[in-house]
This record gives C-alpha cells, structure tokens and sequence, in this order.
C-alpha cells in the first residue's frame, strides 16, 4: 500500500523567489550591463582616438615624402651661376596665428629632363629658333611640350644673370630637323614667382646661345586658418573656405592640397656661410633673409620638421592630462615656441635632414637620369 505524506494544516507550498531575492538579481544583471556598456564605451573611444591618429600619422608621413622627395631635386638643371635661385624661404610667416610655419620655394629641372641649344631667342616676338636637330635628342611628342613651362637661360659667355619663363604655346620644325623652334605664349609664364625673383632681366642677344630647359618653381606652405590673404577659395586649387591645418604644395603656380592635420612646418639650412676656405658647414640655421646670392649658393643641406595634430582632442583622457611636456600641446621645433597649454590633441612630429644633391655637386646638369 503507497503511503501519501499529507501536507500539514496550515501549510504552504514554497513557489516562486522571494522580494530581496528578485532585488538582489536585479542588482547584479545591472552590475553586469553597467560594466559591459563601460568596457565597450572605453573601447570604442580608444579606437576613435587611435583611428583619427592614424589618419594624422598618414597625413605627416605623405607630406614629409613630397617634401624630401623634390627639396631634394632643387637645382636640377640649373647652371652653377643660378645655383642662388635654387631655394628660398621664409621664417616664421605670420598670419595671425600663433603658430607660424616656415614656407621654403625650389626651382629646378625637377618632372622631366630637358636641355635644347638657342641659336636665335628673340624675345619681343615671343619665339626662338633652336640648333637643328634638338628636339630629335629627346623622345616628346610635338604635343607634349604645348602648354609646358620652360626656362630660358643666357649663354654661359653672358655677363647677365637673368632668366626668361615662357609657356610653349607651338613647335616648329621640318620633316629634316632643321627650323626647329618654340613659340611661347605672351609675356611671361603666368604666376610664376621663382626664389630670388629671378625674371627676364637680358638683351635679347645674350640668349643666343644659351639653353632652354623644362622648369618647376615648388612652394611648400601651411594654411592655417583656411582663409589665407590674397587667395580665394576654390581657384588655383586653393580650397579655402576654413579648412586649415593644409599643407599645399604650390607648382607652377597653382595649389595642391597634399595633406591635412598638419600643425606646423619648420625648415633649417646648412652650408658654409662664412666662406671659411676649409668649406666646413656652419651648422642648421633658420632662413635668413639677409643672406646673399653666394651664401645661398652654399646650401648644402635642409632640414625639415612636419608637426601633425589630430583633428579633435581625444575622447579616451581625461581633462587634465598633467604638467610638463606633453603629447597634447604643440611641441617646440625649430625655432617655433612649444604650446603652453593642453588642448586634448594628439601630436605627431617626423624630422629629416636632406642632401640637396645638385646643389652638393655643384655641376652644370644636363637633364639626363
């Protein structure tokens, strides 16, 4: 016979969690999502900040390569005597902020070689006739060199040390060789302005003679407003409308942007200043505007700094990120002032030191790599 256990008079069946029980739960799953919620919040402000680094570090890094790349390369092509309209700069251009980045402008035969003999230049008519078979040295195509910027340089036996920019505007010469030539285009080459000012200061005679080369005038410079005096947004590629921070590079006279988040750019120069007959370098300096065509000659060496900064302050610190030298405040380079306060932006600084390698050799190039 099955025995029944019966339940007690009074007495109930337990069912269910009791109130503390459900309170203490609660607690703990809140425990639980609060934690997870703050470890994926800190996260996803780590890889913000960290994106946006990287993209500063990308940005310092490609405008460093196109620095190096043609401050390199300034000279090419020049003639020894012209080695002073090589490179110019400027030290600590003000505007109006307080920051104030150097600028640094180059000249050379720097996209594609080129070295044609003049037999007759004659300039008022804006045309030259060049020694036969010249063009036949080189592999371009009657089209390419329409629109090219060329420089024209004054026989070697010239007392004068000026130079011509002209824009080709047609080529002549026979099926043979012979009657070869440029037509240039009016007046000089438009928005030109080559380091020194170098302009079209001959006789025409005395570029009978001399040489006609392809020739590019860079300038590096910083925007750091986006509303930079004298340009307008949108023209000569000049983007303008107060996007700062642009690092341009300036060809021929127009803009490119090559890279953003850039807060500072500084530039120093070694050579043998003094003249010292030992020809020993002197040591970096800032560009001073003093130096003669001779000292400038002496440039051997650049060096460049390209200071990045993230485009906001980073989420991941907290609002006081201590005393001292710090990521999160302008770096002092060159002869630029450190910052002397926080504002939460990550900094990023490449330095380099460049050969000028052409005006090291100090030859006459004939444009051939």
């Amino acid at each position: 016979m099955r025995h029944v256990q019966k339940t007690k008079p009074g007495a109930r069946r337990r069912e269910g969690f009791t109130l503390i029980e459900v309170l203490i739960a609660s607690l703990i799953m809140i425990i639980i999502v609060v934690g997870a919620l703050s470890i994926y919040v800190k996260s996803n402000r780590t890889a913000t900040d960290q994106q946006q680094y990287v993209q500063t570090q990308q940005d310092v890094r490609a405008a460093m390569y196109y620095l190096s790349r043609d401050v390199r390369m300034a000279g090419q092509g020049l003639p020894s005597n012209f080695l002073w309209a090589a490179v110019q700069g400027t030290d600590n251009e003000n505007q109006g902020e307080t920051i104030r980045p150097d600028r640094v402008r180059f000249m050379g035969n720097i996209e594609e070689p080129l070295r044609l003999s003049i037999q007759k230049y004659m300039g008022s008519s804006s045309n030259t006739t060049l020694l036969d078979f010249s063009l036949e040295q080189n592999t371009y195509p009657d089209s390419y060199y329409i629109g090219k910027i060329v420089m024209v340089f004054p026989n070697p036996n010239s007392t004068c040390t000026g130079a011509a920019f002209r824009q080709i505007s047609s080529v002549r010469h026979s099926a043979g060789g012979t009657l070869e030539g440029f037509d240039f285009a009016p007046g000089q080459a438009p928005g030109i302005n080559p380091p020194g000012g170098l302009s079209d200061v001959c006789a025409s005679d005395d570029y009978d003679g001399g040489t006609i080369m392809f020739c590019d005038v860079y300038d590096y410079w910083l925007d750091i407003t986006g509303s930079y005096p004298g340009l307008t947004a949108g023209q000569a590629g000049y983007i303008g409308g107060g996007t700062g921070g642009v690092l341009y590079q300036n060809r021929n006279g127009i803009n490119n942007a090559l890279a953003m988040n850039i807060e500072d750019l500084q530039v120093q120069y070694n050579g043998n200043f003094d003249g010292d007959a030992g020809g020993t370098l002197d040591g970096f300096t800032n560009w001073n505007s003093a130096w003669t065509a001779a000292q400038i000659s002496c440039i051997r060496q650049v060096r460049l700094w390209v200071v990045g900064q993230t485009p906001t302050r980073f989420v991941s610190i907290s609002a006081a990120s201590g005393s001292g030298p710090s990521l999160y405040r302008h770096p002092g380079v060159a002869n630029s002032a450190a910052g002397t306060a926080d504002d939460g932006r990550k900094r990023f600084v490449l330095e380099t030191t460049i050969n000028v390698r052409n005006m090291s050799l100090n030859l006459y190039n004939v444009g051939v790599r």
